[in-house]
């Protein structure tokens, strides 16, 4: 009997993708992953400001839409379904986090230890020095975006780093287009304020989100959600942290 190769995952269509991921199908989990890891981290960064926190969003997001993977319609793209699960997520969070400030009368967040922690993760030692001073620019910006109201901020990563349409965006945050071109341009504004024009061409790069850090994020999704055996208890995803 000729057993029959099952299809690349990378040729499937959203609809077969997520018909595999409800079988628990390693190489689809690791295909979604890789595909969508760039964009929901820069997403949830843009509402939490936070690369810990943005990162456990992620992996939430995965979690979460894998659990109700049976919902997915295809009415919109798998990555458009994700992402607005990442989002809710994230504004989630700040809820929670704005009713434990309320109750603890906590101080704001320390952006500075924040920005200690992403100059860190962006600059690391060996680079020649054109790389590292791509990567001061790289800082510049994300500390510069970071400063944007949370509305013109979120609506600035996705249209302008994650490169999604104007209806896209608007689907996603749930506004007009119209808002969406607004709070894109009063956001420009802003960071032209702060910003020489020859850094903000260095903008594809901000936020990166790959390398080992990807990897690493893919492997605990793939390996929580498709265990070799059925039979083990999942790993906790906290503990590779």
């Amino acid at each position: 009997m000729t057993v029959q190769a099952r299809p690349d995952p990378c040729g499937l269509s959203d609809l077969e993708l997520a018909a595999r991921i409800a079988a628990r199908d390693r190489d689809a989990v690791r295909v979604v992953t890789e595909r969508n890891n760039q964009r929901l981290f820069r997403v949830a960064w843009s509402v939490l400001r936070q690369r810990d926190e943005a990162e456990d969003v992620v992996q939430s997001t995965y979690m979460r839409g894998f659990e109700s993977i049976g919902s997915f319609a295809g009415r919109s793209s798998l990555s458009t379904w994700l992402t607005r699960i990442a989002i809710n997520e994230a504004l989630g969070r700040v809820r929670a986090r704005q009713r434990r400030r309320k109750r603890l009368d906590a101080t704001v967040v320390d952006l500075d230890d924040y920005r200690d922690r992403l100059m860190r993760g962006s600059m690391q030692g060996g680079k020649p020095d054109a790389e590292l001073a791509r990567g001061q620019i790289r800082t510049m910006l994300e500390a510069a975006i970071e400063q944007l109201p949370l509305e013109f901020r979120t609506a600035f990563v996705l249209r302008e780093i994650e490169g999604l349409s104007v209806d896209e965006t608007a689907v996603l945050l749930g506004i007009s287009p119209v808002t969406v071109k607004t709070r894109c341009l009063r956001a420009r504004r802003r960071l032209q304020q702060l910003l020489a024009p020859e850094l903000r061409s260095a903008l594809s790069g901000s936020f990166p989100f790959a390398g080992a850090d990807c990897h690493a994020l893919t492997m605990r999704v793939v390996t929580h959600w498709c265990p070799d055996d059925p039979g083990r208890e999942s790993p906790d995803l906290g503990a590779e942290r």
